[in-house]
């Protein structure tokens, strides 16, 4: 058998390609482990990489050979234990993944094959099948908007649009390489002339030469223009359409004395996720964060992570402040607005109804898409109840509820599964 051996030297990513096929190929067998792989660790710590194995049975490529064919019957030498015919019994397997024998034998076995997944591979297996529902929005204007963009330099423009730091670098450079051979013979003529005029005098027709050389390249160079209209240029600007399919996303979090440590952990560790996945999967998209009890207000991401304020509840607090912002900084016809709201549905009745009305004639014309998480492992409270009939009317409305920190993947996957097309 004969082996061939690449003793080349390996250059920078020359194994990507083939690192790529293989990841394509057993694309399979790894997000079957990155799905074990997030459910043992905390969300916060979901970027990392991870460390895959697959079977080696699953890696083993066909190989061809010569073989002997027919039947053939063989007599081994030293059986004393079977005759012909005899029935031997299937060996009994043991456990593990790796084949071989088991023993003092020096005979080794063979593991499965392992190979650490770098954070950017595991994140694309981690979001790969999700998105933002409805992202392409019907634009009001039947006109496409366009915007002045700069595009490098023209020969030829008007005079306003004159760009005086490119057309004196250009001239620049005229100058030197047309005068380039004037100006070294030039040098090389006064240097000649000095040395005559310390041995002779002003008659000599050598200094005479000399002195008429000298005058005639100093006028060649003094005749080459500072700047010529060659040298012009014009900043060139050209009009390319205003993206219009920008988003805008708004967590809501309810911070209210019902909610305790672990409700509050439960819904962070939600928005930790979405808005991993939002900064990850969209370049265009701002997030607002929005955090209420009997009042409202819009903080920072630290504060709304890790700020201790609670009080009493009153949810239409922060609807109020949500449509206050749209209408102030996103508005409907330039943005696509998105929604995620989560809270344990304990809520003053009254304020419950209203919430429902707010959400029905109000919030959910001005938005793409509404996703509300109620965290509880009892019945759906009474938000719950309202918001049931919002669902009804609006098929841009989905709402989940989460039990324990376990279902806070399965849920995140439905709300933003991607859509049928």
């Amino acid at each position: 058998m004969s082996y061939l051996i690449d003793r080349r030297l390996q250059g920078k990513n020359k194994s990507a390609i083939n690192r790529e096929r293989f990841l394509q190929r057993h694309k399979g067998q790894i997000k079957e482990a990155v799905t074990r792989a997030i459910k043992g660790r905390s969300i916060t710590d979901i970027d990392s990489g991870e460390k895959v194995s697959i079977p080696v049975k699953d890696t083993n490529e066909p190989s061809f050979g010569h073989t002997q064919g027919g039947v053939w019957e063989k007599v081994l030498p030293g059986n004393s234990e079977y005759l012909k015919g005899d029935r031997v019994a299937r060996p009994k397997g043991g456990a593990g993944g790796g084949r071989g024998k088991a023993g003092n034998s020096e005979q080794g076995g063979e593991d499965d094959f392992a190979f650490e997944l770098t954070r950017e591979e595991f994140m694309n297996y981690f979001f790969e099948d999700l998105e933002l529902p409805n992202m392409v929005k019907t634009q009001l204007a039947s006109t496409t908007e366009h915007k002045n963009q700069r595009a490098g330099y023209n020969m030829s423009g008007t005079n306003s649009n004159i760009h005086v730091l490119r057309s004196l670098r250009g001239a620049l450079g005229r100058r030197i390489a047309v005068g380039g051979g004037s100006r070294r013979r030039l040098t090389e003529a006064e240097t000649e002339l000095a040395g005559l005029l310390l041995v002779t005098d002003e008659g000599d027709p050598r200094v005479v030469k000399l002195k008429a050389e000298i005058h005639l390249l100093r006028t060649r160079l003094l005749a080459i223009p500072f700047i010529d209209p060659f040298d012009l240029r014009y900043s060139n600007r050209i009009k390319v359409p205003k993206p219009s399919s920008q988003a805008v996303m708004f967590c809501i979090l309810d911070v209210s004395g019902s909610m305790d440590e672990s409700k509050k952990e439960t819904a962070m560790r939600f928005f930790i996720l979405l808005y991993l996945f939002l900064t990850r999967a969209y370049d265009k998209i701002e997030v607002v964060f929005i955090r209420h009890h009997t009042s409202a207000s819009e903080v920072d991401e630290h504060e709304f992570f890790h700020s201790r304020e609670s009080g009493g509840t009153v949810v239409s607090s922060a609807l109020h402040l949500l449509m206050k912002i749209m209408h102030e900084r996103y508005p409907s016809s330039e943005w696509n607005s998105y929604v995620a709201q989560a809270s344990d549905g304990d809520n003053w009745d009254n304020d419950s109804v209203l919430c429902r009305q707010l959400m029905i004639n109000s919030v959910m014309h001005a938005v793409q898409y509404y996703a509300y998480v109620e965290i509880t492992d009892g019945e759906p409270q009474n938000l719950w109840q309202e918001y049931t009939q919002v669902l009804d009317e609006h098929p841009n409305f989905a709402m989940q509820k989460i039990e324990s920190p376990a279902d806070i993947y399965p849920v995140f996957r439905e709300l933003f599964k991607k859509q049928p097309k």
